[in-house]
């Protein structure tokens, strides 16, 4: 709790209305908690917009809500986030992107300013805080505010957006990671729901609780690894530890598109109470590229290994462990690319992102 109040005495609040915290804003900045007041503040300029696209970039929306910006919970408060997205007119965006964050109220900045470039500023992003915990604690001890958050928040936008006239909506995508991507699955029971109910979706280092990712895993086709699985002959889902994984399989891939971002090396997708007592697919087939060959399961000892890698996993390069930075413009490119979008910019906009961690 102290954490999420700290002021940064370097940042001031907004002076711009699309952002929570600034002008004519439902909530306060000093509502918006630590993680909170970083996400409104950051992200790409008007400037670097313009001159990554070449042509004048519009200011991109960011809409959040913190913990404290009500005190009638979770549903009053994604209720205030939407209705923040609203007040900005996010919702005259040509994308409309709800993020759930992890524990803290972190969001990758990554996933959120991918799409800004992308789209040249014409985005709104929208998330809430549910917690202050740790992610790894709230996972513990507070889940269910993950997956109520998850829920509320969209349901909120989406019926903003379903009172439009339908040639006028923006397109709805959602994202989250780690155990955002928990809370961004929650809304949804299917990956038949995702697609009926989106523009797409892109999930970074699900965690084995994740509903959607855990039976999409378990039902892959035959002859894919755990680690790396292919569905349906990737038809609408694609999962995704390099970029060059894009293209796995060499089959059609219709819209809507889901894609799932993670890797071999990634302790928080891997770990799971079942490993205590019964080996892993991703340890008795194929390893993964970054998996040790010298790794082997014994009972107890390989979940302690896991469990103790969780507290690194973001020590490490980006493409391994938990870090989820350069992939991500594949990621959304893949998902909703604008009109006119080609590979080259993508690989102009992979240096550009960080994660703000």
């Amino acid at each position: 709790a102290s954490a999420n109040d700290e002021m940064n005495p370097a940042t001031a609040p907004p002076k711009t209305p699309l952002r929570s915290g600034g002008p004519g804003s439902l909530v306060s900045w000093e509502s918006l908690g630590r993680e909170g007041r970083i996400f409104v503040e950051g992200g790409p300029t008007v400037e670097q917009l313009t001159e990554f696209n070449g042509a004048p970039a519009a200011e991109p929306v960011r809409a959040y809500a913190g913990l404290d910006a009500t005190t009638d919970g979770i549903t009053a408060t994604a209720e205030l986030a939407a209705q923040e997205l609203q007040r900005t007119g996010g919702l005259q965006r040509a994308v409309v992107a709800v993020g759930t964050t992890t524990g803290t109220g972190w969001i990758n900045e990554a996933e959120a300013s991918a799409l800004e470039y992308m789209y040249n500023g014409n985005t709104a992003v929208v998330s809430m805080q549910y917690s202050f915990l740790p992610s790894w604690l709230s996972f513990l001890v507070d889940k269910e505010n993950a997956r109520h958050g998850g829920q509320a928040l969209f349901e909120a936008v989406d019926r903003l957006i379903r009172l439009m006239p339908e040639g006028h909506r923006p397109k709805l995508v959602v994202f989250g990671e780690s155990l955002g991507s928990f809370g961004a699955e929650a809304p949804f029971m299917s990956l038949n729901n995702v697609l009926a109910r989106t523009d797409g979706a892109l999930f970074s280092g699900p965690t084995f609780n994740n509903t959607i990712w855990t039976d999409l895993t378990a039902t892959r086709d035959a002859g894919s690894p755990e680690w790396l699985p292919i569905y349906h002959d990737g038809k609408n889902v694609r999962f995704v530890a390099r970029a060059s994984n894009f293209a796995r399989p060499d089959a059609a891939w219709d819209v809507p598109r889901v894609v799932y971002l993670q890797h071999a090396s990634d302790p928080i997708a891997w770990w799971t109470p079942s490993l205590l007592f019964k080996e892993p697919d991703w340890l008795k087939e194929k390893r993964g590229y970054d998996v040790l060959p010298q790794t082997r399961w014994i009972p107890v000892v390989t979940f302690l290994q896991v469990t103790a890698d969780m507290a690194v996993a973001l020590d490490v390069p980006d493409g391994h462990g938990h870090r989820y930075v350069a992939d991500v413009a594949n990621g959304w490119a893949a998902v909703l690319s604008p009109p006119g979008w080609t590979p080259a910019k993508t690989e102009r906009l992979r240096p550009l992102l960080h994660s703000g961690d």
